[in-house]
């Protein structure tokens, strides 16, 4: 299996779309800031690169193979579920707390390379104590979220860590990695994700949930932000989304960022992980969205 580092073909480096983690809530609300937007008049989906993190990797293989809309309609038409408490168990390692366990790694690391290196052992370990039958049930439940089981012709990057080194990677159709496997091993947030021989998790702990500096070099770059730019890291390491914003400027690429507003942030709640927030994370979303349609035109034209 093969990997890769570096954006696609150099066909064109206009536009790109980075799409940032944040849960349950946050692919909901990516979902509907983008139909909002293609409902204002704006469509970003044909941007020349995806950079999708977690809930964004989710969001960038969902736009690539349905239409932003439809995606949105049916997350306000899926059933509602009782919300889940805040900081409670996700996916499959009942008693705990993910939020704890790994604020207290990260307290405990050095710089940002030795966070990833204690995080990921961290995951190996869960991984183990959940087993292949739980990895499996993982790998239906993204299946099942994705329109379809091939790379779109939307060119992305979907960022993982390499668990067994720590090392950042991005993913995309030339790696030799099925789009369900990536987008799992994006979004493994508690155990590892195994994708052959190669044990990966989460991509947002790459740099951020945003990991816009893979953008780089593109002329407009454009980040959506589920969680608003925060990191929980130290300031010293300069992890956060407004230095990232920097960088891109500074090596000549204009920058617009749609963070949360007010009602977004409301509909979220205290739990990004509760399927109870996805329908109205998604209509604060496209609320918001659509008014911005219009401001960002002549940014993204």
């Amino acid at each position: 299996m093969s990997t890769t580092s570096s954006s696609p073909s150099p066909r064109a480096r206009e536009r790109a779309l980075v799409l940032g983690g944040g849960g349950s809530a946050g692919n909901a609300w990516l979902i509907g800031v983008i139909a909002g937007l293609v409902d204002g008049g704006l469509d970003v989906t044909g941007a020349d690169l995806v950079v999708g993190t977690s809930a964004g990797a989710t969001t960038a293989a969902q736009i690539g193979g349905t239409n932003p809309s439809d995606l949105f309609a049916a997350v306000l038409a899926a059933p509602q579920r009782p919300p889940r408490p805040a900081g409670g168990p996700i996916r499959w390692v009942p008693g705990i707390n993910h939020l704890e366990r790994t604020n207290a790694i990260i307290a405990e690391s050095t710089d940002l390379a030795d966070m990833r290196r204690r995080i990921a052992a961290d995951a190996l370990e869960l991984a183990e104590a959940a087993g292949p039958e739980e990895e499996a049930r993982w790998r239906e439940i993204v299946a099942a979220r994705l329109p379809s089981r091939d790379w779109p012709a939307l060119p992305m990057l979907l960022t993982v860590v390499d668990a067994d080194t720590g090392e950042p990677v991005e993913l995309d159709r030339a790696s030799g990695v099925d789009l369900v496997d990536a987008v799992a091993a994006s979004c493994a947030g508690g155990p590892a994700y195994a994708i052959g021989e190669r044990r990966y998790i989460d991509g947002g702990y790459r740099r951020s949930s945003e990991n816009a500096d893979l953008a780089a070099g593109y002329e407009r770059v454009l980040v959506l932000s589920p969680l608003g730019g925060r990191v929980r890291h130290p300031a010293a390491w300069r992890t956060d989304l407004a230095t990232q914003v920097d960088e891109l400027r500074t090596g000549g690429s204009a920058v617009e960022t749609i963070l949360p507003d007010a009602d977004s942030r409301a509909a979220f709640g205290d739990n990004m992980m509760s399927l109870a927030a996805r329908g109205p994370a998604a209509q604060a979303g496209h609320d918001q969205g659509s008014r911005l349609a219009g401001q960002l035109a002549d940014f993204w034209s």
